[in-house]
């Protein structure tokens, strides 16, 4: 194989990427919820309360795509959503307090997935690690900003 394709950057990070997605869903298989359904709940865990819209836009889905995870977890009474008081066309989501002890469910899975993807890396250079990837995901922010990044900068872990 060739050795430039082996140390490609946006290879490497799209790869980690799919094998912690998963990695992930075997962990969480059995859970009742999806992928897409548990990164709803967890955009929302961070944005209670947002515009349909902005969430869509938060989550770099399409509305109707949204429409149905939401569909979904409102029907199986995991949030709610009501009428924007400032916006008659728009909704707001909202978490339900079912949710709440999922949250807990869906950091241990983390905590697990990341176990398995740090094995063999010591804690400093998991520290590097993190402050480099952290770094990286800042310098882009502020290369794309106003390029469709609208919500994609703001994570603060």
């Amino acid at each position: 194989m060739n050795k430039n394709f082996d140390k490609s950057f946006g290879f490497a990070i799209h790869d980690v990427a799919r094998l912690l997605r998963l990695a992930f869903d075997r962990q969480a298989a059995g859970s009742g919820l999806t992928r897409a359904q548990w990164s709803v709940l967890a955009h929302l865990r961070r944005n209670n309360g947002v515009q349909q819209k902005t969430l869509a836009t938060l989550m770099d889905i399409t509305p109707i795509t949204l429409a149905r995870h939401l569909d979904r977890l409102e029907a199986d009474g995991w949030i709610e959503r009501r009428d924007d008081p400032e916006d008659r066309r728009a909704k707001r989501v909202f978490l339900n307090p079912k949710s709440e002890p999922m949250f807990e469910m869906m950091s241990d899975l983390g905590q697990r997935v990341r176990q398995l993807a740090m094995q063999g890396i010591n804690a400093a250079d998991e520290d590097v690690f993190m402050q480099v990837l952290l770094r990286v995901r800042s310098n882009l922010c502020v290369a794309t900003r106003g390029q469709e990044t609208q919500g994609h900068c703001d994570l603060d872990d």
